[in-house]
């Protein structure tokens, strides 16, 4: 009877763990999915004139909507991600995990902030009256430069950067996904980090964010498809749990 217990829960635990890393997967698939259509309103942007972009703008407000909804729905989807893979990579550095969470966070956190730009164009040219203070192209030009400067913003991507070298490092330590994955994950990471210097980006792009969508997007199908090594989580689970050497002998010493 003891024995059947234990068997179930073994078998509860395994099911638990699988379903977190598919579930890690399908968040992943789902913020890929979201990112790409989060370039659909730069198109509303015609570069160096004001008034054709406020003109765009002002035709298409549901998309700038769609845009703004859009951004937050991957970073919701992104935020899981997180939680799910800190819980995953814990047992191999509790530290390490906990700060690769810290920078995906931080990119999430600023990279919401940073979707209200794409709503201040509406606040701008809609029409209010305590905006007759200043002249039309006045206000077609802030409009521009808030769209404008919310395609540039690049600040999250450089802490997803940091995010992706640290998990990559993370897999490669752990026994319970494959080596590769890990590689490329690395190679995201060094994708993501070339928006630090902004001239670097802009001359690689769009070829820089390959390696981010390549790396990204293997992780999440070996998570949607394979999951993790159930055996192998939780031998490092059970090492990370067990107290070292030392502590045990200055626990002795103590007493």
């Amino acid at each position: 009877m003891a024995m059947s217990t234990t068997v179930m829960t073994e078998q509860t635990g395994e099911a638990s763990l699988r379903f977190r890393a598919r579930t890690a997967g399908v968040f992943y698939l789902f913020n890929i999915l979201t990112g790409v259509a989060l370039f659909v309103p730069s198109t509303l942007v015609v570069h160096g004139h004001a008034a054709a972009t406020a003109t765009n703008i002002l035709s298409h407000k549901p998309l700038v909507w769609l845009g703004f909804a859009d951004n937050l729905l991957a970073t919701a989807c992104y935020i899981v991600v997180t939680a799910l893979l800190y819980g995953l990579f814990k047992p191999v550095s509790s530290s390490l995990s906990l700060l690769a969470a810290f920078f995906s966070l931080v990119g999430c956190a600023v990279g919401a902030l940073g979707s209200l730009l794409q709503l201040a164009p509406l606040v701008v040219l809609g029409g209010e009256q305590y905006l007759s203070v200043f002249k039309v192209e006045q206000l077609q030009a802030v409009a521009l430069m808030f769209l404008e400067l919310n395609a540039q913003a690049s600040i999250p991507l450089v802490f997803f950067g940091f995010y992706c070298l640290l998990i990559g490092y993370l897999i490669l330590r752990s026994t319970f996904l494959p080596r590769i994955v890990g590689v490329l994950m690395g190679v995201a990471g060094l994708g993501w980090l070339t928006f630090l210097f902004p001239p670097l980006a802009n001359y690689l792009y769009p070829y820089n964010l390959a390696p981010g969508v390549l790396g990204e997007g293997a992780l999440t199908l070996w998570l949607l498809v394979m999951g993790v090594n159930v055996q192998r989580w939780q031998e490092r689970a059970s090492a990370a749990a067990a107290p070292s050497p030392g502590s045990m002998q200055w626990q002795q010493e103590s007493l």
